[in-house]
């Protein structure tokens, strides 16, 4: 078996070029570090030349998950990095791409999940470890915390869009919670996106992915400079800038919307708001237009919404589905042929880093990063619910529906509703832009012995709403509706349109802005010697001020724009808080074989208040080439701003069944299920969530080129800070009973949503890495990875003494965390060509199952989600040292999203938190550098 010390050599050497995982591979403890010897990159050794080697200064770095600089080697919480040829060679190039390759990122928001015309967030892609929420992924660049995407709501994170991915070096993903180094959100891990440093000369790249069916394609450009050498100039500065630019997607430019057969399989989740407009009755209006000899279809009404239209509809938007939203005797609006899957987006990201040498042993070093990212939505026409007099409705203005019978149980005496698509208004669009700037200055290297580093950060993210095309004034669209300028039953007068285009919204109607500023430092020194080698300390502290704003404009608060309503309670907020922390690590290596990491914080949360987050991690190397870890420690996450101040939002359940109701009708969901609305509320008395993680695992190098990590984790948080999914409350009314509010009637007129500490959430799994490369053949050098995560537990508990509720390999409320995610490439390399196949994958589950059709009240067909495989083939001509070629196909096999019942998302038939609507598709790059 190899020598797993001397192996080191050519296992770190190459770190940069590996896959996830492989940070992970190598080294094991810290004896005999300072007997390496330090090779060129890429230049195997064999363990006796290692023994033999020349001695030279090996330089040490902080890996993520320690604050003690060390040689890089092997720790006792698992770390997975990702390189830059990595994230080159599968053609990805933003933040968001690259963690949705992650096989422990699950259920992350992303652009396509994000398409939700009213929606909160819009705009932000997050991260999201292990699947037990976005707020419990602490996301870093260089080290240091960025301000949180600024819109409130449900989710609190770095917006991945704020990342210069451009200029990654390399990400480290800690796969343990590292509250006791990190602080809060750092429950699930830690993803520390890190950047070049010391770049010299001018690197200019393009990029370009198209698809086969035609929309969402891309295109890139970036430059990156620098000039300096610290060691012969004392200084290095360098900049890179990057653009992107995607295109629209469409779900006319996808096939697989139409195989999904929504509207065949789902028509309960389609639209009732159709354009010829539906008309809502009262019973008592029902009634008597059946005595008068009215009829639908030459059919007598039994339903109370209708559409004198049918069973033509105006196709093939407006359909007539017996089994749709509209019913047997009206239309229903298919708004998957009208809507986008992935959205129009520019993003510019540039960072600028200098570090300047004051002393052999002082560094002075600056950052600036600047990112915007500008994201047009667009959903289906304007929805209009209009509440006007029966005579200006061509079909019913013969009748008499004044008289007693017709009006009994109108509060206004003759009147019916309308649920108009206002096609001619044009298409609902927003745009949402995501400005961030940080600005880190800091001082940083040695003195007597200690390693130090201090550093000011200032970090601000901005987020402006805009509502751009087809949002329209609600009191004037009414107006001319009545007045009968507006048709809703066909074209519309040249004054009508006129009026639509009039009353059109271009407002910024939300405006949110968060701002950090922090100061932290670090040191770190030896402080004697054990059998192991030397022990090290480590201590440090950090302060920080966060503030956040949301500002409303006059327009929204007014609450006349249609389909955009004013948050309840209205006006602008203004929240700040103070954070203050301590912290120490000690690295203690008692032998050859055994090593300990201790390390504790203490936070201090204004208002919130206090806890502290021990931590313990252990590695045991009982041969050289086989490493034990385990690591135990208790976390805290406080609560953030957005939970314990947001304003009220209004929203709408899936259409679920009122049991208390349904109980005084047979059950029968046609009368008794609806999308019953909620209101959405923040607690300001909220406490932090504790959180106990521990891990076991194990690394094994048997030759070079083989290697293998497994490695066990579990989290259990306790005092979660959630709300009762509304499928839940609504399944358990004795107990939940009181978050229902009711009318006179005993009817639901709303469900309360409340931020509360309640019950626990345990998740628990299996992370594998297996290794193998540099072999070479005939036909070149061959190498294969694969990076997989399987899930042995994942539930919830929403209240504590309440059973657990699982969502592993099960869609419940919002998500379904799935039992096994994996990414596996092959590479091949040979002189100047290499090339990759890689593939992602994630396994099956059964489907949320719980869409009821409010006609026929029947629910919907069980259904369980096939897996989902994509493979992509990439390859690379090094045409001379300055000028490289890449070209690849990504999902090679065109492989569609698995239909998916959930009726969670806007988008209805599949799932878009984890696949990928775009299909097949093309890319090619260029890189060259001058030097």
């Amino acid at each position: 078996m190899a020598d797993l010390h001397g192996m080191r050599i050519s296992t770190m050497a190459h770190a940069v070029r590996r896959t996830l995982g492989l940070g992970m591979v190598g080294l094991m403890g810290l004896a005999g570090q300072q007997a390496l010897a330090q090779e060129a990159p890429g230049t195997p050794v064999t363990a006796a030349e290692a023994d033999t080697a020349v001695v030279k200064p090996v330089p040490r770095v902080e890996i993520t998950g320690s604050a003690i600089r060390r040689i890089e080697s092997e720790t006792a919480l698992p770390v997975q990095v990702i390189s830059r040829a990595d994230i080159e060679k599968v053609g990805v190039t933003t933040a968001s791409e690259i963690l949705a390759r992650l096989s422990s990122n699950v259920g992350g928001l992303t652009d396509g999940a994000s398409i939700n015309v009213g929606g909160d967030q819009r705009g932000f892609n997050s991260a999201n470890l292990r699947g037990i929420g976005t707020s419990s992924t602490l996301v870093l660049l260089n080290g240091r915390r960025m301000a949180n995407f600024a819109s409130p709501g449900d989710d609190t994170g770095v917006d991945l869009n704020n990342i210069p991915a451009s200029a990654i070096q390399r990400v480290e993903v800690l796969l343990d919670g590292a509250s006791a180094l990190y602080g809060t959100d750092a429950i699930g891990g830690v993803i520390n996106f890190i950047t070049r440093k010391d770049f010299k000369g001018i690197e200019l790249s393009t990029y370009g992915n198209k698809t086969q069916e035609g929309g969402a394609g891309k295109r890139t450009a970036t430059i990156t400079a620098g000039f300096g050498d610290l060691d012969k100039n004392g200084f290095n500065i360098f900049t890179v800038a990057d653009i992107q630019a995607t295109s629209a997607l469409s779900t006319s430019q996808r096939k697989f919307i139409g195989d999904l057969r929504v509207p065949e399989r789902l028509p309960h989740l389609l639209s009732g708001f159709t354009s010829p407009a539906n008309i809502r009755l009262t019973g008592a209006q029902r009634d008597y237009l059946n005595e008068q000899g009215f009829t639908i279809n030459g059919k007598p009404i039994t339903k109370t919404t209708i559409n004198p239209s049918v069973p033509n509809c105006s196709p093939p938007a407006n359909l007539y589905l017996p089994n749709g939203t509209g019913g047997s005797e009206a239309c229903t609006y298919d708004y998957m042929g009208d809507t986008e899957l992935f959205p129009k987006s520019n993003k510019l990201n540039s960072l600028t880093r200098g570090v300047f040498q004051i002393t052999p042993s002082t560094q002075l070093y600056a950052e600036v990063a600047l990112s915007r990212s500008r994201t047009s939505y667009v959903g289906s026409s304007a929805r209009v619910r209009a509440y006007v007099d029966y005579s200006v409705i061509p079909a019913l203005a013969g009748y008499n529906m004044l008289s007693p019978e017709a009006s009994a149980d109108d509060d206004v005496p003759g009147e019916v509703e309308l649920r108009v698509r206002l096609n001619e208004a044009g298409r609902r669009t927003s745009e949402l832009t995501s400005e961030s700037q940080r600005y880190v200055v800091g001082l940083t290297g040695s003195a007597n012995g200690w390693d130090y580093d201090v550093g000011l950060n200032h970090s601000v993210n901005t987020i402006k709403d805009r509502d751009t095309h087809g949002y329209v004034l609600y009191n004037e669209v009414r107006q001319g509706i009545i007045d009968g300028l507006i048709n809703p039953f066909g074209p519309s007068s040249a004054a009508g349109v006129a009026l639509l285009n009039s009353i059109q919204v271009n407002d910024e109607v939300r405006r949110a802005k968060g701002t950090m500023d922090s100061i932290d430092f670090k040191v770190s020194h030896s402080v004697g010697t054990l059998a192991g080698g030397d022990a090290g300390l480590a201590i440090g502290g950090e302060w920080r001020r966060e503030r956040n704003t949301f500002t409303p404009s006059e327009l929204l608060m007014s609450d006349n724009i249609n389909d955009d309503f004013a948050p309840e309670g209205g006006g602008a907020t203004a929240n700040s808080r103070k954070v203050k922390a301590i912290f120490g690590e000690l690295l203690l290596p008692f032998s050859k074989q055994w090593e300990a990491q201790v390390s504790a914080r203490y936070d201090h949360y204004q208002v919130v208040g206090g806890a502290a987050s021990p931590k313990v991690g252990l590695t045991y190397t009982p041969t050289k080439t086989m490493l034990f870890r385990a690591s135990a420690g208790r976390g805290f996450r406080a609560p953030s701003m957005n939970e314990l101040y947001r304003p009220t939002v209004y929203s709408a359940t899936a259409t679920l069944p009122d049991p208390v109701y349904c109980a005084t009708v047979n059950n029968d969901y046609a009368e008794c299920a609806f999308n019953w609305d909620t209101r959405r509320y923040s607690n300001a008395n909220l406490k932090p969530e504790k959180s106990k993680q521990a891990s076991i695992g194990m690394v094994i190098q048997p030759s070079r080129n083989a290697s293998m990590t497994l490695d066990y984790w579990r989290i259990k948080r306790t005092d979660l800070i959630s709300e009762i999914g509304d499928d839940i409350i609504l399944n358990n009314p004795a107990k939940y009973g009181n978050l229902v509010i009711r009318d006179e009637d005993n009817e639901i007129d709303y469900i309360e949503l409340r931020k509360e500490n309640r019950g626990a959430q345990i998740a628990s799994g299996l992370d594998l890495v297996l290794d193998y490369s540099g072999v070479k053949t005939f036909a070149g050098r061959f190498g294969g990875r694969l990076s997989g995560t399987y899930v042995l537990d994942s539930k919830i508990q929403n209240a504590k003494g309440d059973p657990y509720v699982s969502n592993l390999g099960r869609f419940v409320t919002d998500g379904v965390v799935q039992r096994w995610r994996h990414t596996i490439s092959v590479d091949w390399d040979n002189g100047p060509l290499s090339a990759t196949l890689s593939n992602t994958f994630s396994s099956g589950y059964h489907d949320q199952n719980s869409a009821i059709n409010t006609d026929d009240g029947s629910v919907v067909a069980p259904n369980k989600v096939t897996s989902y495989s994509l493979w992509d083939l990439t390859s690379a001509w090094q045409i001379n040292k300055n000028f490289k070629l890449r070209a690849g196909i990504q999902n090679m096999f065109d492989r569609s999203p698995p239909f998916s019942n959930q009726a969670y998302y806007f988008l209805s038939g599949y799932d878009p938190t984890y696949t990928d609507p775009r299909g097949r598709r093309f890319f090619a790059s260029a890189n060259y550098a001058f030097k």
